[in-house]
């Protein structure tokens, strides 16, 4: 049998794991980022719609508005990623999963039927609360998986990811017909439906003698990644993770404003390219990513990724003809390496009890990538679209992602992690 991550023996030892994971435990929590992430692009197809419906305005306002829907949601993540991530230290992984799913089923029944838009604030702001379930939930992975073992289910969490942004935006697409509610709740009944699958089948996977007390002065992104700071690693590589994240929102924030720019394609169009986009993610992370990590290891395969990723961004600028797009994405599809990468990089550098505040903290980072970046990217674009340069967007995101990839090649290549801390 494989040796299995400290916090997960005293569940899965005896029970016929041998493969390195724990199947029942990594299939329940996959399924909760896969429909949390189609709860995130099923929205997307329809927001527009559902706002100028409700608000009563045109679609320039409507688009200044779903920008603020987008931050107050990641806003909320920011706060909520390291609450949630040491309450899984404290009370385990699964009582966590199980609250924020239903609290999503939840919320997304009540935003299919807001009223204004005030109503669909308050929703984005609890879906970003549950909405920061990854980082319990990468927790429970790293429980439930040997070391050998862990950069391949992170590469599945990467491909869940990448699956919702294919499922997501399609099924929004096509409830649409239905009208504007229509995609809400089957978000809700989809988390509705795992919820209830944690609450049947879902072992805790956290010991209760690894577990610690919950502290607010841990609950914040800050102290948050205080385990790190003893290795010489983690700056460099949280700087390099964080200059990433920003650049990969270039997708989310603005794809379909360039897109509409540059090619003149419809909403279909859209969802069509944004599925498309999810589904070389999770090819590549199902199905590439375990086997490359295993022949170049971890560190050289998020250099091969950022470098695929700074290439896509910089082709993006270029791009004249709507084919451009899907062959740009197809070739450099392995930018999606980036992410399972550095994730298993990152959680090598926090002891057993304290993965549930580490992963929790890089929740939170995202999230602040996720409020900067659509400022900075959208405004980006629009300087660009009046200067008839509308790939501009795409050059901040190749310089941002060029950074990450200078920082990786220069301080992280080359040398292997060191032991976590035990502080």
């Amino acid at each position: 049998m494989v040796p299995l991550h400290p916090q997960a023996r005293y569940q899965l030892v005896g029970k016929g794991v041998t493969m390195g994971y724990d199947r029942r435990i990594v299939f329940i929590v996959l399924a909760a980022v896969l429909i949390d992430t189609i709860g995130f692009g099923v929205v997307l197809p329809v927001l527009p719609a559902l706002i100028m419906r409700i608000g009563e305005t045109g679609l320039d306002e409507a688009t200044q508005i779903s920008g603020y829907l987008l931050g107050i949601y990641a806003l909320m993540q920011f706060f909520a990623g390291p609450v949630l991530g040491n309450l899984g230290d404290r009370f385990g992984r699964r009582p966590v999963l199980i609250a924020s799913m239903l609290a999503f089923a939840a919320d997304y029944a009540m935003m299919a039927f807001a009223p204004t838009l005030a109503w669909l604030f308050v929703g984005r702001a609890i879906a970003g609360i549950t909405g920061a379930i990854y980082g319990p939930a990468s927790a429970a992975l790293a429980d439930a998986s040997s070391a050998e073992k862990r950069s391949t289910v992170f590469g599945w969490m990467g491909a869940a990811f990448g699956l919702g942004f294919i499922l997501g935006p399609a099924l929004g697409g096509v409830l649409a017909s239905w009208g504007p509610q229509a995609p809400f709740l089957a978000a809700a009944a989809l988390a509705f439906v795992n919820a209830i699958a944690m609450i049947v089948m879902l072992p805790e996977s956290l010991s209760p003698d690894l577990r610690r007390p919950f502290d607010w002065r841990r609950a914040n992104v800050i102290s948050a990644f205080a385990p790190l700071f003893h290795s010489r690693e983690a700056a460099p590589l949280l700087i390099a993770w964080f200059c990433w994240q920003l650049a990969s929102m270039v997708y989310p924030a603005t794809w379909s404003f360039w897109s509409a720019a540059r090619f003149g394609w419809d909403a279909t169009a859209i969802g069509w390219s944004l599925a498309f986009v999810g589904l070389v993610m999770a090819s590549v992370q199902t199905v590439v990513t375990g086997p490359v990590m295993a022949r170049i290891g971890e560190r050289r395969a998020a250099v091969v990724g950022l470098a695929s990723g700074t290439g896509a961004f910089l082709a993006y600028v270029f791009a004249t003809a709507g084919w451009h797009a899907y062959a740009i994405f197809l070739v450099c599809g392995l930018s999606a390496l980036t992410g399972p990468a550095m994730t298993s990089l990152l959680s090598r550098l926090a002891d057993a009890s304290h993965q549930g505040a580490l992963q929790g903290g890089i929740g939170s980072m995202n999230s602040v990538a996720a409020i900067i970046a659509p400022l900075m990217l959208t405004q980006a674009l629009a300087a660009g679209v009046a200067r008839g340069q509308p790939g501009a967007a795409f050059a901040l995101a190749a310089a941002l992602a060029g950074m990450a990839l200078v920082i990786v090649v220069w301080k992280v290549l080359g040398r292997a992690p060191s032991e976590p801390s035990t502080a």
